[in-house]
């Protein structure tokens, strides 16, 4: 407000000198300036004199804020427990079928009894009844009853027993007479006096017996068929220690 103040004042002197009498006007009295020859230049020129005496205002300094780098953290969902349980007790199996050593107990599973689901033992099992399942055992697996499922074994015996699966065994596997077998036979001996309907492959001899019957493939080292076994299928020695090719030439 003090610059246009001070503009004003100069002004009012100047019409004041240009005009007669113009001492005594009064402010609000309206005055033709238009008329004259006012000297644009010079006004600019006192203008700008006047800016330069306003100093500006200091820029405040900009303040980084500091960059805050986001450590993302990946957090592994914990397993349902369902999940758990399963795994857990998916180890606790293959711990107890894996390892070598057989405990001296047996597990019997009565005629009367049914059970569904797997079972594994690292000791033996004498089953009497039914179970709807995979068996496995370290120690020998003796079957009076019924197995759905396949069977995992160190020795193995069946006695009037029926079976639809497969039969695994490390050692001798003995099927007796009145039993049925429908599934693949593997151990490292057999004897055969019931009915089997898969192959049989044994790494050692296979002993056919009188009351046999066998719808499959024998693979052995050796095989042995006593009068009155059937076998429909064919027999081969391929685990055994003759050169069979080197007799004949080649």
């Amino acid at each position: 407000m003090g610059l246009f103040k001070d503009f004003k004042e100069d002004f009012s002197q100047a019409v004041n000198e240009l005009v007669p009498g113009g001492e005594n006007l009064d402010d609000n009295v309206e005055v033709d300036t238009l008329s004259n020859n006012v000297d644009v230049k010079s006004e600019l020129t006192k203008l700008d004199g006047l800016l330069e005496q306003v100093k500006e205002e200091p820029a405040k300094p900009v303040v980084e804020k500091p960059v805050v780098k986001e450590r993302v953290v990946e957090v592994k969902p914990e397993a349902k427990p369902e999940v758990r349980a399963k795994e857990e007790n998916v180890r606790m199996d293959t711990t107890m079928v894996e390892s070598n050593v057989v405990l001296d107990e047996t597990s019997v599973i009565t005629a009367s009894t049914t059970l569904t689901g797997n079972l594994a033992s690292a000791g033996s099992f004498d089953i009497q009844g039914t179970v709807n399942g995979n068996v496995s055992c370290n120690g020998k697996l003796v079957v009076t009853g019924v197995i759905n499922g396949n069977s995992t074994s160190s020795e193995f015996f069946a006695d009037v027993a029926k079976i639809e699966g497969e039969v695994v065994s490390t050692g001798t596997v003995k099927i007796g007479a009145g039993s049925v077998i429908i599934g693949n036979i593997s151990a490292t001996s057999a004897v055969i006096a019931g009915a089997v309907k898969g192959d049989i492959d044994v790494q050692g001899p296979v002993v056919v017996d009188t009351s046999a019957v066998i719808m499959g493939n024998i693979k052995s080292r050796s095989v042995q068929i006593n009068n009155g076994a059937i076998i429909e299928g064919f027999c081969s020695q391929c685990y055994a220690d003759v050169d069979v090719q080197g007799i004949f030439g080649k």
